[in-house]
């Protein structure tokens, strides 16, 4: 899995298609935009809707040039699908290492909200303070993180 963070538009989305998937042998990698559901996976029945894009290409990782065996899945907006699923009452936590272990060479875009004045809502402050979690434990386990800023990835981890 692959972390990349950052503040809103600052060119995540731009980044990955840049560094992570190659155009030319027309591959189709899902893009999914605030959602963990696969149009065409059924299996995967637990996710908010949202639309999904898809990119052509195959992912590799640019440090070591190794191509991944299975399809990729990039998830855009992380940070969207756990605010909903918490306003539904569910667990983004346990959703987002069921969608890892179902797709473990993913790689998960999510903008960084913890920064500035803490809000007065506690609902607002619970989304972020379960974000942060969510992000802390998967960049443990991710294999790379990468913060972007101003479309310049800086390699963390």
């Amino acid at each position: 899995m692959i972390l990349i963070i950052g503040g809103f538009a600052q060119g995540k989305l731009h980044y990955v298609e840049q560094h992570y998937v190659q155009r030319e042998d027309r591959q189709e990698v899902p893009a999914l935009d605030g959602t963990l559901r696969l149009a065409s996976d059924s299996k995967i029945t637990w996710a908010t809707e949202s639309a999904v894009e898809t990119m052509p290409g195959k992912q590799t990782e640019q440090t070591t040039g190794r191509q991944t065996a299975g399809p990729q899945v990039i998830v855009n907006h992380l940070h969207r699908y756990i605010r909903e699923q918490l306003r539904q009452g569910a667990d983004p936590e346990a959703m987002i290492a069921n969608f890892y272990k179902e797709y473990p060479d993913c790689i998960l875009i999510c903008d960084e909200i913890g920064n500035g004045i803490v809000p007065m809502e506690a609902e607002e402050r619970t989304y972020r303070e379960c974000t942060g979690r969510i992000l802390e434990g998967l960049a443990a386990q991710a294999d790379e993180v990468v913060r972007v800023v101003c479309g310049i990835g800086q390699k963390i981890k």
